[in-house]
């Protein structure tokens, strides 16, 4: 996993930097894999990998989608849930602000370099149950905004948009990737999971989320507070943690955050402030996660639990939508 995050930082840590150009790598490593496997690979058929790109008010940003089929995924006819993985970011670069490759990127590194590993295990055979839909965005000249305790990385579209590309309703359930370093609430280098978030409730941390996070890590897991504020849309002028649940309101699957944190806050237009292996953990975490829920060993909730709470007190879907 490690050669697949540093290959494309590599991509990334330039000014030239965009959607193409990692779409083509990524073909490159399924191609490369389906030579070297020959006949001895029995993989289904149907591998996307599609750029859009968008201009916004800020500048523009190019929106990789990769779709890797399952051995009985729902684009075979099969019963195997499907699966999202999102990169959550506002640029990968904040130029002529900052020269390389920013903290804020450690999303999109992480959810292509997840594509990446299984674009390669799919072209020698080793496909999984479910389908796995990956969707970050592209940047390298992204701006920054001001943010308590240290400043943010902006994005050159608003997060409606980002939720469009990104969120398909295909997606059974959301992991999303996204760097968690400015802020006080975890002083911990590595990775962390948030509560499941799902139809606007704040529900139980899943067990069997919590045991891919340690297995993949070897630590004990570590959680990422969340509130409120935290799983409402932004544009209601209200304080979020950054855009890790942003997701959650264009959704209604469960979704779980997966943060890339620090001891110390960092800015999110910092540079030089990647670490490789965390982010190559969050990656592992995503490709181990989908392997479990592909096969139904994993739930990110409970739907018994959730409908006997929302019996008990009501649907929560207006956290979902900015007041009218």
């Amino acid at each position: 996993m490690l050669k697949h995050v540093l290959d494309i930082i590599e991509l990334l840590d330039r000014p030239q930097t965009g959607g193409e150009l990692l779409a083509d790598h990524l073909r490159a490593v399924h191609a490369t894999a389906a030579a070297q496997a020959g006949d001895t690979a029995d993989a289904p058929a149907g591998v996307r990998v599609e750029v859009t790109t968008l201009t916004g008010d800020k500048g523009s940003t190019d929106f990789v989608a990769v779709t890797v089929p399952g051995r009985n995924g729902r684009l075979a006819g099969g019963d195997a849930p499907t699966l999202g993985v999102l990169g959550r970011l506002g640029g990968v670069g904040a130029r002529p602000e900052r020269i390389g490759m920013v903290s804020d990127a450690d999303g999109a590194v992480a959810a292509l370099a997840a594509a990446a590993k299984l674009l390669d295990m799919h072209a020698r055979g080793d496909v999984l149950d479910g389908d796995v839909l990956l969707s970050t965005h592209v940047s390298g000249w992204a701006p920054t905004q001001p943010h308590d305790p240290v400043p943010f990385m902006d994005s050159p579209v608003d997060t409606l948009t980002c939720n469009h590309q990104e969120v398909s309703p295909a997606m059974e359930a959301i992991i999303s990737i996204d760097t968690t370093k400015g802020n006080r609430l975890l002083s911990h280098r590595g990775i962390a999971l948030s509560p499941t978030i799902h139809q606007g409730w704040i529900l139980r941390v899943s067990e069997d989320l919590l045991s891919v996070l340690e297995s993949v890590t070897g630590e004990p897991a570590r959680v990422l507070p969340v509130t409120t504020q935290d799983i409402t849309p932004y544009g209601n002028d209200v304080h979020h943690i950054n855009s890790i649940l942003q997701p959650a309101v264009a959704t209604t699957a469960p979704v779980v955050g997966l943060a890339v944190t620090a001891a110390t806050p960092v800015a999110g237009c910092a540079t030089g402030a990647s670490h490789e292996s965390d982010i190559a953990a969050a990656a592992r975490f995503a490709i181990e996660t989908a392997k479990e829920f592909g096969r139904g060993a994993a739930r990110f909730h409970d739907p018994a639990e959730f409908a006997r709470l929302v019996e008990l007190y009501g649907p929560m879907t207006h956290l979902q939508s900015l007041p009218s």
